[in-house]
């Protein structure tokens, strides 16, 4: 690795360790972000919350308990101040995943996320078609496909389909360009009313164009010119 490419990875990394601080104070907050007037949230934090909690408990635990056996100030300070540093982390993850919900917009777009670590954006004209599609592939969070295709998965499972009519772009946490040409699969807690959402926006945008150009064609009445009058 260059030092230029590990500038751009140190940078990319305080970046997101941003995002995720805010995320934090958003959730204190109890706000949402990206989510504008008319657009449907739909979380998507189910499968993993309990896991999150989980860890969250272990570092507290470990934390109070290496304050009882490390006898050296020095030591006992760093160790306490990584330990806090994984607690906060943690809660970050969480607190991000929370208040960055994925979005369908009211245009019919789609935005797919992960915390502050993963932002997919899908134009509407780009959507083809969705389905509820519950997949257990397991394995990693983000997994690229050589079809063209995407798993973004959470608590290893995806329960959204989205068949693409262009290909989108996003960028990995490290900064690398990924291009998806087929589908993206990916979890959502409520399925179904995503789906639903997403398909009735673009029903609704097809047939929108449909009644305007009906509208355009048909002729306007007019009243019939009153004939001639005869000489007198």
């Amino acid at each position: 690795m260059n030092w230029a490419k590990a500038v751009r990875v140190v940078r990319r990394l305080t970046v997101l360790e941003l995002h995720g601080l805010y995320s934090l104070l958003l959730w204190v907050a109890r706000r949402r972000h990206g989510v504008r007037e008319g657009a449907r949230a739909v979380a998507y934090t189910g499968p993993q919350t309990a896991m999150l909690f989980g860890l969250l408990f272990v570092a507290v635990l470990e934390t109070v308990a290496l304050a009882v056996l490390i006898p050296w100030p020095a030591v006992h300070a760093v160790v306490l101040f990584l330990d806090v540093y994984t607690v906060l982390q943690v809660l970050a993850l969480h607190a991000a995943c929370v208040v960055r919900p994925h979005v369908v917009g009211v245009d019919g777009s789609l935005r797919i996320r992960y915390g502050h670590l993963l932002d997919l954006r899908i134009p509407a004209e780009a959507v083809a078609r969705a389905r509820v599609e519950r997949r257990y592939p397991g394995g990693k969070r983000v997994q690229e496909h050589p079809d063209g295709s995407l798993d973004l998965l959470v608590g290893s499972q995806s329960t959204v389909t989205v068949e693409l009519a262009a290909p989108v772009a996003f960028v990995r946490p490290l900064g690398r360009r990924v291009e998806v040409g087929t589908a993206v699969r990916f979890h959502a807690d409520d399925p179904q009313g995503l789906v639903t959402a997403l398909n009735l926006v673009t029903a609704l945008k097809s047939t929108a164009p449909k009644s305007t150009a009906a509208k355009e064609l048909t002729p306007e009445r007019t009243a019939p010119s009153p004939s001639p009058g005869r000489p007198g």
